[in-house]
Formats: structure tokens, C-alpha cells, sequence
């Protein structure tokens, strides 16, 4: 088989949708050696070095009539590269069906609010559309809750969506860290979406009665507010896997009150690490998490979970050894497996 994936998630520095196209890609030139994988975008995109040999590059546009490239252009560099299928990772696949294709419908959030991702108004006419015709052969998404809200929305047929979990990279286990001052800690994007500011508030109640920092990692999207300075909150920005995997064997507890995922992987990561994780009641998250996670649903419930674990930090031990035991469920080699079944049966339902 020869796979052309999305490479577009690899120009972001960081977040879901570039871990999710890297891991993948990778764990699928891992896992079927006789395959050939080929990341393509019309954008230029940074890749790590010593990629397995059938992972490659491929071309982007290579005069102006290709730039037109969902319609034209890509299916140009597919037929040079002879890919015998797509794959979206990025809400999007070729306009004009001459292959299988894959849709990678992440989550249903530019459809929810607005304000979650005011630059998205591409994706929420273009992929309803994609689906609606068929031009996407198969569908995934990353959890049940995800894949159960698709066919409501899009009134997909469930023989056409499969879901299939992320999994979290090796560098994510537990680290023995140097004593430090305690700290909560929260990774992601900073944007909308994530509940930042009831983490905040919760935190500022813990702070008051105890000298706890609140940790935030990660990308700042443009349309976040910035955050001002003050006592004991931490900003710092995009920091190595390495460095997070740090952070998150040493956090009293990782925080994660968004208010929608479609899997959380910030979660599983934390998890992998043996880290105490408090979450919200998301559906895609709780679905993750299972039995191994504390949920908290207002910031005054938040802040008292918060507070009981500063107070108490050997509670957090039981919860640590879950997170451990339930990340152990979920692999990249895993995900790429079920992705591989989804790609077999894409080439058998297609027709052109």
C-alpha cells in the first residue's frame, strides 16, 4: 500500500493535531515495513531527522495551477507519487475523489462555538461538505463520544466511521525529579476552549491558604487573552517533551478543565507519567480517563479538589497508580493499526 498523509498539522510548532500526524505517521512505517508513507502539503513543513525509510517527503505544489491544491494540485502530486489513497489528517481530503480517502474528524468543536476557534470558518464549510458527498471515503475520530456526535451531526452511516484512540509517546513515563516547591500543572494549547480561566480562579483559591504554583505549558494561540503576571503562576510557553515529562511526574496533579475535547491527549501523556490527573466531565476525556482520573465540573468544585490534594498530597498516590495501569491501554502501534484497518477497508468501499 502507498499512503499519502496530510502533512499541513506538521507547519504548527506544537499541540494535538501535530502530534497526532507525527506519532501516527511514524508508528505506520513502524508497524508495516512493506508499505510506503509519504507526508504531502502545499506549506512547508519541518520534519526530525532519521524518519524509517519508507516514510518520505513528499512534493508540494510545483507551478501555479497547483496551487489550486485540494483541487487540483494535490491530486497531481498523489498521481506522482503513486499513492493508491489519503489520508486527511486535517479535516480535509482531495476535492475530486480519483482515490480512497480517510477523513480525520478530530472533534466537533469549530461547530460548537464560534468563539472556541474564530479562523476556522474553512473547515466549518468545507468539511460538512466533504462528508455530506462521500468524498471522504471513511471517517475516524478519536473516541466514541466523538464518533457518536459525527453521525448526529453529519448524519454519517456508522458502517463509514471508525473510532480509533491516540496513543502517547515512550518519552512520557514516570521521571524521578529533584524536591521542588509543589505545583499544579496544566499543558496544552492556551486558547478558548481549555477552561484556563475557571483553572486559574480555582488555583488562586488553593494559593490563598497554601503556597502552590500553578504551571501553565504550551503554545499561546493569537486569539488568547494574555495573561498577567503574578505570585506563583508560572507561564513557559512551548517546552521539550522531555522537559513536560518532567513536569508532569513531579506536579502534585495535572489539571485539565476543558470544556470539549475529542480525546485529550494532554491526559493520556500526564497519565503515562504516573502523574494524579483532575479532568472535567467531557465525555471524550471521562472516555480516556475511565476510573483513573478525579473529575470536577464548576470552578468552586475545582478548587475544592485542588485544594484537598495540596492539603493531602498522599491522596494522590492511588490516582497515580491508576493513570498508570490506564494508560497502559493505549499505544501508537495500536492506533496505527486500527488506522491501517480503516485505510483496507476505505480501498474496499471505493468506486470511481
Amino acid at each position: 500500500m502507498r499512503v499519502a498523509i496530510d502533512a499541513t498539522p506538521l507547519t504548527l510548532s506544537s499541540g494535538g493535531l501535530r502530534r497526532y500526524t507525527l506519532e501516527l505517521s511514524l508508528a505506520l512505517a513502524q508497524s508495516f515495513p512493506e508499505d510506503r508513507f509519504f507526508l504531502v502539503s502545499d506549506q512547508p513543513f519541518a520534519t526530525p531527522a532519521g524518519l524509517p525509510v519508507n516514510l518520505l517527503r513528499g512534493g508540494g505544489a510545483r507551478h501555479a495551477a497547483e496551487r489550486r491544491w485540494w483541487l487540483w494540485g494535490l491530486d497531481r502530486e498523489l498521481h506522482r507519487l503513486e499513492a493508491g489513497l489519503f489520508h486527511g489528517t486535517d479535516f480535509a481530503v482531495p476535492y475530486v475523489p480519483r482515490r480512497p480517502s480517510v477523513l480525520t474528524l478530530h472533534d466537533l468543536s469549530p461547530w460548537m462555538d464560534a468563539v472556541w476557534h474564530p479562523a476556522a470558518d474553512r473547515v466549518r464549510k468545507r468539511t460538512p461538505w466533504l462528508i455530506g458527498l462521500g468524498l471522504a471515503t471513511m471517517v475516524v475520530t478519536p473516541s466514541e463520544a466523538v464518533r457518536k456526535q459525527a453521525m448526529e451531526r453529519f448524519r454519517i452511516h456508522p458502517d463509514r466511521i471508525r473510532a480509533v484512540p491516540h496513543g502517547a509517546s515512550p518519552v512520557f513515563r514516570p521521571i524521578a525529579t529533584p524536591s521542588v516547591p509543589p505545583y499544579f500543572l496544566y499543558a496544552g494549547v492556551l486558547e478558548p476552549r481549555k477552561n484556563l480561566q475557571g483553572l486559574i480562579g480555582a488555583w488562586r483559591e488553593v494559593r490563598r491558604r497554601h503556597a502552590v504554583d500553578l504551571v501553565l505549558v504550551g503554545r499561546q494561540r493569537a486569539d488568547f487573552a494574555q495573561l498577567s503576571a503574578e505570585p506563583g503562576l508560572q507561564i513557559l510557553g512551548e517546552i521539550s517533551d522531555q522537559r513536560l515529562a518532567e513536569l508532569l511526574s513531579g506536579a502534585l496533579a495535572f489539571v485539565y478543565p476543558s470544556f470539549y475535547e475529542g480525546f485529550g491527549l494532554p491526559v493520556l501523556e500526564a497519565m503515562q507519567c504516573g502523574a494524579c490527573v483532575i479532568t472535567s466531565h467531557d465525555p471524550a476525556i471521562s472516555e480516556v480517563a475511565g476510573d483513573a482520573a478525579i473529575r470536577a465540573g464548576s470552578p468552586a468544585e475545582l478548587a475544592r479538589v485542588m485544594l484537598a490534594i495540596a492539603e493531602h498530597p498522599e491522596r494522590a498516590r492511588p490516582w497515580r497508580e491508576r493513570a498508570l495501569l490506564r494508560a497502559a491501554d493505549f499505544s501508537w502501534p495500536q492506533t496505527a493499526l486500527l488506522t491501517h484497518e480503516v485505510y483496507e477497508e476505505a480501498c474496499r468501499r471505493f468506486s470511481w
